[in-house]
């Protein structure tokens, strides 16, 4: 009879062990390794303290230069980086977005490079300007009453009562609502500057009636008047520009508000109300943080309350004016005595 082989059990629980990943196996989750020149312009970036939505986007636009490359930009002459501006082009780039590409380009040939020629090399196309869409008041009412939670509702009244972006709103604290002067104090808007804008008794009766229903679960620590108006998800942080947005577009589905309209909508609206009601334009800028007033007159074009109120010439042509009567000269009244 012949014996049947016997396995090892050495072997079989050889086997039966999975391989364990050494040392030297790469991490697909570890963070990838800055380059030097990478580092070198978040350092520049930092001294000269651009915020850090500024600084991702201006790393966004090297990365992608240097995808185009494939080496370093260190490396670039001025025919590659017109090459990549055509290449932007007939990649369908937008302009807004080859813009803001090129513009982090410029300070990374500019600051960090130091290759004036190379920054020479970047232009910039001038973007068409559109008429901005502005929402009717009977509009921006139904879209506040379909608002789904109080929350919601003074957040948009905020960014429409008072003008405001989206970051703007949401960055709101406790200590920048002054309800005994009834102004609002928006802290470092957009170009680093601050400034007030009102505060409606209505908006301030929300506001009163909303704070029993403030989110809580992130206060402990944070000294009362610090407090974010609307907590985010996360502690020490307020609700984010995306989610103020999905709460307008909540609203404007409940409101059947069928045009394009945007959070931003909001702001142009505003501006554009109160240019109809005879507002100075310089007190518009100085609510809207403009720092050119190019850019709010740019609001006359769609105040169609007060494009509307503006009488046509044809309109004078059909009116009857009464003909004035002719006085007789005095020489020929003499001559006929």
């Amino acid at each position: 009879m012949t014996d049947k082989p016997t396995t090892s059990s050495t072997a079989a629980s050889d086997d039966a062990v999975p391989t364990i990943a050494t040392s030297s196996t790469p991490d697909p989750f570890a963070p990838r390794p800055v380059t030097p020149l990478r580092q070198r312009m978040i350092e520049d970036m930092a001294a000269r303290m651009l915020n850090a939505a500024t600084q991702r986007g201006y790393v966004r636009g090297c990365k992608r230069f240097a995808a185009f490359l494939k080496r370093s930009p260190e490396t670039a002459t001025v025919e590659d980086v017109r090459l990549f501006q055509l290449h932007l082009v007939d990649a369908g780039a937008s302009i807004c977005t080859r813009n803001q590409t090129m513009v982090g380009l410029g300070f990374l040939f500019r600051v960090t490079l130091r290759r004036p020629d190379l920054a020479d090399a970047v232009y910039y196309l001038r973007e068409p300007r559109k008429v901005p869409l502005v929402m009717s008041p009977v509009e921006v009412r139904c879209l506040l009453a379909a608002a789904r939670t109080i929350k919601a509702r003074l957040a948009l009244s905020l960014a429409y009562g008072c003008g405001l972006r989206a970051g703007e709103v949401v960055r709101i604290k406790v200590c920048d609502v002054d309800s005994a002067q009834m102004i609002i104090r928006i802290v470092q808007a957009k170009g680093r500057k601050d400034r007030h804008v009102m505060l409606s008794p209505d908006t301030l009766a929300l506001m009163r009636a909303y704070w029993p229903e403030r989110s809580t679960r992130f206060d402990d620590g944070v000294a009362p008047d610090q407090r974010w108006l609307f907590p985010g998800y996360f502690r020490h942080r307020p609700m984010t520009p995306r989610q103020l947005n999905r709460l307008f577009h909540e609203a404007a589905d409940a409101a059947c508000i069928k045009k394009g309209v945007t959070l931003h909508t909001l702001r142009h609206s505003c501006a554009t109300h109160l240019l109809e009601r005879g507002l100075d334009i310089r007190l518009i800028q100085a609510l809207l943080g403009h720092e050119k007033l190019d850019t709010t007159a740019h609001y006359t074009r769609v105040a169609t309350g007060t494009i509307a109120a503006i009488e046509s010439p044809l309109d004078q042509l059909t009116k009857t004016k009464p003909r004035r009567k002719r006085k007789p000269k005095s020489g020929t009244d003499e001559q006929g005595e």
